[in-house]
C-alpha cells in the first residue's frame, strides 16, 4: 500500500520512509491560499513556497529581489490552506549567505510568523555554518545543489550544471556534506540524469529533482509552469499538464464580450 495513502500528515520522516520503500515523492510550488488548497487536496506531498514567486508572482527577471517579509506573506497564505502536505519555504537571497546568525534569525522568523514546517537554502560547503546553526535550533533544512538560481549572476546562464568532472565531484561531495550535517532532503536542479541518480543512491536522504532525470527520489516543478500559466519558460524538463494561459484568456474575452453585449448578468443572475 502507498505510504502516501496511509498517512494523515506528511512529515520529514514520511519522506524518508518513502525513499526507503522506493515510492516517489511529488513536490510543487505554492504561493497563495487558493492554489495551495487544490494541490494539498490532490495529494502532493511537499509544497515549496519558492523564491520563484519573485518571477511568477511579481514579474522579476530573477529570484534575487524577493524579500524575507514577502516570503513570509506567501508562506502564511499557503499554511492556512493545507491540512496534509509538508510546507517548505525558501530562504531568500541575502538572508543566510555569509552570516550564520542572520541565517538562523531568518529561519526562525519564517517558522514563527508563517507556521511553515521547514526551510530550504542553496549551496553546499559555502553555507554549511548557516545550515548547522539552523539545524541546531531544531528547524528542518532542505538543501539545494546544481543550478542554484540565487547565484545566476555568478554562473551567467541557466545551462545544465556539473557536466565537467570537477564540478560533478564537488556536487557529490556537497551532497554528502548536506546529509552529514542533518538536512532531511535535497533538491538537485538541472544536472545530468546519471549524476543525479548517482547522488540519490549515495545518500540516505530523499533527493528531489528538477531537470535532473528520473533516477532520483521525487520531482518538483513550478506550478505556474506545469499548469501552462506561464508561456515564455520552455526548458526541456518541463511538462505542461494544462494550457491555462489560453483557457483563462478565452474566459476573460468571453466575459468581456458578454458585458459589452449586456448578456451578463442575465435574468437568472440578478436579485
Amino acid at each position: 500500500m502507498s505510504i502516501n495513502k496511509e498517512i494523515r500528515r506528511v512529515t520529514v520522516h514520511t519522506l524518508k520512509r518513502m525513499k526507503t520503500a522506493g515510492e516517489k515523492i511529488s513536490m510543487l510550488t505554492a504561493y497563495d491560499f487558493s492554489l495551495a488548497k487544490i494541490l494539498d487536496e490532490a495529494g502532493i506531498e511537499v509544497l515549496l513556497v519558492g523564491d520563484s514567486a519573485s518571477n511568477v508572482m511579481a514579474g522579476h527577471e530573477t529570484t534575487l529581489p524577493i524579500t524575507l517579509d514577502q516570503m513570509i506573506y506567501h508562506a502564511s497564505s499557503v499554511i492556512r490552506a493545507i491540512t496534509r502536505a509538508l510546507v517548505v519555504v525558501d530562504l531568500p537571497f541575502g538572508t543566510y549567505q555569509g552570516n550564520s546568525k542572520k541565517a538562523l534569525a531568518s529561519a526562525i522568523r519564517i517558522m514563527k510568523e508563517s507556521g511553515a514546517h521547514a526551510v530550504k537554502l542553496e549551496g553546499g560547503t559555502s553555507v554549511k555554518e548557516s545550515i548547522r546553526r539552523i539545524l541546531k535550533a531544531g528547524v528542518p533544512v532542505m538543501g539545494h545543489l546544481g543550478l542554484t538560481p540565487q547565484s545566476i549572476y555568478k554562473f551567467g546562464t541557466y545551462v545544465v550544471r556539473a557536466r565537467q568532472e570537477e564540478e560533478a565531484e564537488q556536487l557529490k561531495a556537497d551532497a554528502k556534506l548536506l546529509e552529514s550535517l542533518g538536512c532531511f532532503a535535497l533538491v538537485l536542479e538541472k544536472i545530468p540524469s546519471e549524476l543525479a541518480g548517482e547522488v540519490a543512491r549515495s545518500v540516505s536522504i530523499p533527493v528531489i529533482g528538477i531537470g535532473a532525470g528520473n533516477q532520483v527520489d521525487g520531482q518538483v516543478l513550478v506550478t505556474h509552469d506545469m499548469l501552462g500559466i506561464t508561456k515564455e519558460f520552455r526548458p526541456r524538463f518541463l511538462r505542461r499538464y494544462l494550457d491555462l494561459y489560453e483557457e483563462i484568456k478565452k474566459a476573460a474575452m468571453a466575459y468581456h464580450q458578454d458585458v459589452k453585449d449586456q448578456d451578463f448578468p442575465n435574468e437568472s443572475e440578478q436579485y
